[in-house]
């Protein structure tokens, strides 16, 4: 037990391993692998880097789709935890082309959650921002309070990096709050998912200077990994709990844990290493033990070097403290060196705190020297420096506050365009089923009770009541799928055949086979207003008629909807409004309704055109019937 959840039980890893050395079998070899690299992704990464070795081999010779896909995603979370970004997202980007071709939405929603972690560690943060959208947009359809809580966490991390630290806490808390109230057994990667909700608590606690709640924030994080056997981010979290307790002046215990940060071997970070160096040697600083801390500062220093780039903020750290031993030593000249240097690396970075405190320390060198012209000039130039800090850092909390307000905004403006687009639905629901259709229908059925065809008066007075009953239903919803959508106008189209048109009118329903209509969803009854002034408009008065309805894949976002009729076209259609009094009544609020509607939901604040009108035509040019386009959003809609 951990947490107060149990951990699933499962065959253990010794017992697979048994069963791996002794199968030769070479499809079930696959299947041990494949479950034993799904726990050592996160726990042995030389292990499971080894397995993944072997899974390699055996899948150029067997021809498995899924495995395949768990071959990428298993090396993308490994190389993800060894820092190696690029070639994580070399895997993510190959198992994401695999799963738009064959996974289900809670994989695809699951792997885009997982690689917006690494664009994050690449600094791609509009990219990790699109991917959230994907998995958010999937799980509104296919609901998974699991996914839900790692797409909270990895929101709470971005405004984290936006330095947001409300909202990232809010998110954090939230996500931690989703977690411990599933239903089902937590799973190791549950766990490695709270080892990040509580790391980053820790951060949002340390940079709130609420240094006790930060360290236990971190401990959590400690003990979870220990347990857990979570081990490839190790160094970092020791070094953390460290920090914290050399912030509390618990020097003991600072030095303990910055001593396991250097002794773990599961952590490839030599950054994390080379801190926990520093920072020890730090501590035997203060308690005078200079010569310890000099070593200490000669461990740290080639690891801040050796990294991809090198790292100037440290090394200029690193240069201050040695400075200051020097100084106390009454070795001036390496003192002043050494703070040369740090001054020099703090120049690189043009780092203005780090800079103020170097100079700091070079004033009261030279103060003690009694040279005092330079100790003035030091002087001045921490307080230079110590002003540009102070402005930057009132520059920074304008930008969090007009980020903060910017994001409130936008929320607003959202909830406004949806309470408009409610508006105009509801408009627009008022503004269909004109009462010519009704009447015909009413009409008809009671033809069939006068002439005592009972049994097609019943069928078609059910149909008309079906209909009239889903009109109502989906006047209290925004969003259905698209399937109800086209069922809606299958069963107005089938009425306008039966009792309007006595067969004289047929229609055709044609879905693009890439589109999923049980899974999209679109705003409610969008496309019946066009479909009604193809009847009324273009079949009016003709002998019979032929509506199709097509429905494309535009793009991820939308939909395109063709309306298409063989009437008389639209320059006569205006010609007999205007000749027939009772034809010149009806107006066809719904589509005009419908275009704004369209508009706002698209968040358009141009005029971009999402209904196109085509005046088809014959051979000779004369008109044969209209054509409308009509592109329509994507909406993200809950399954029942």
């Amino acid at each position: 037990m951990f947490l107060g959840v149990s951990v699933p039980q499962t065959v253990s890893l010794a017992e697979l391993e048994y069963k791996l050395q002794h199968q030769q079998e070479p499809h079930q070899r696959l299947i041990l692998i494949d479950k034993l690299a799904a726990d050592y992704a996160f726990t042995n990464l030389q292990r499971a880097q080894e397995l993944l070795q072997e899974f390699f081999l055996i899948l150029e010779q067997i021809d498995n789709p899924d495995l395949q896909l768990n071959f990428h995603l298993y090396n993308a979370t490994i190389e993800n935890q060894l820092y190696r970004y690029d070639r994580a997202n070399y895997h993510f980007r190959e198992a994401i082309n695999i799963l738009e071709e064959r996974g289900t939405a809670n994989q695809q929603a699951e792997t885009y959650i997982d690689f917006a972690g690494t664009c994050m560690n690449l600094e791609q943060l509009d990219d990790a921002l699109q991917y959230l959208e994907a998995a958010d947009k999937l799980l509104k359809s296919f609901p998974d309070n699991r996914l839900r809580a790692r797409i909270t966490c990895r929101e709470g991390y971005l405004n984290l990096l936006y330095s947001n630290y409300s909202g990232a806490m809010e998110l954090l808390l939230e996500a931690d709050k989703t977690i411990a109230t599933l239903d089902t057994p937590l799973t190791l990667k549950d766990y490695y998912f709270l080892t990040l909700i509580h790391s980053g608590l820790g951060k949002v606690y340390e940079h709130n200077d609420d240094r006790e709640k930060s360290v236990l924030a971190y401990q959590k994080v400690v003990d979870m990994c220990e347990t857990m056997g979570i081990r490839t981010r190790l160094s970092w979290h020791y070094l953390n709990v460290g920090n914290g307790y050399a912030a509390l002046n618990e020097s003991e215990d600072a030095v303990a844990y910055y001593q396991r940060a250097i002794e773990v071997a599961d952590d490839t970070s030599e950054f994390a290493r080379a801190s926990a160096y520093a920072n020890l040697g730090f501590c035997y600083l203060e308690k005078e033990d200079h010569d310890e801390a000099l070593k200490l500062f000669d461990r740290a220093e080639p690891l801040f070097k050796d990294g991809n780039e090198q790292d100037n903020y440290n090394l200029s750290i690193i240069a201050t403290w040695r400075g200051q031993i020097f100084r106390a030593r009454k070795q001036t000249a390496l003192a002043h060196e050494h703070l040369k240097k740090a001054l020099h690396y703090a120049e690189l970075l043009q780092d203005n705190k780090q800079l103020a405190g170097v100079c700091k320390e070079l004033a009261s060198l030279y103060a003690e020297e009694a040279n005092f012209e330079q100790a003035y000039r030091y002087r001045c130039l921490h307080n230079e420096y110590s002003e540009r800090y102070n402005e930057q850092v009132d520059k920074r909390k304008q930008r969090e506050v007009e980020a903060k307000y910017e994001a409130e905004k936008k929320q607003q403006e959202t909830e406004l365009l949806r309470l408009q687009a409610t508006r105009l639905q509801l408009k627009a629901l008022r503004a269909q089923m004109n009462p010519h259709f009704m009447y015909n229908a009413l009409n008809s059925i009671q033809n069939y009770i006068t002439s005592n065809e009972v049994t097609y008066a019943a069928k078609y007075l059910a149909k008309f009541a079906q209909l009239m009953r889903r009109s109502l239903d989906y006047s209290d919803m925004e969003i259905i799928s698209l399937e109800k959508e086209i069922e809606f106008l299958e069963e107005y189209l089938f009425i306008n055949e039966k009792l309007r048109f006595e067969d004289k009118l047929q229609y055709e329903i044609v879905i693009d086979e890439e589109i999923e209509e049980d899974i999209l969803g679109v705003p409610t009854m969008i496309v019946q207003p066009y479909v009604e002034n193809a009847i009324e408009h273009g079949l009016r008065g003709k002998h019979s008629g032929l509506v199709k309805v097509f429905f494309f894949l535009y793009d991820e976002d939308t939909i395109l909807c063709v309306v298409e009729d063989n009437g008389v076209g639209r320059q006569k259609a205006r010609e007999r409004q205007v000749r027939d009094p009772q034809f010149a009544n009806h107006r066809s609020k719904g589509t005009s309704i419908t275009e704004k509607r369209l508009k706002i939901l698209h968040h358009s604040k141009e005029e971009e055109i999402f209904v196109h009108t085509i005046d088809l035509k014959d051979e000779a040019g004369q008109a044969c019937g209209t054509r409308v386009e009509i592109k329509i959003p994507i909406m993200e809609t809950k399954l029942k």
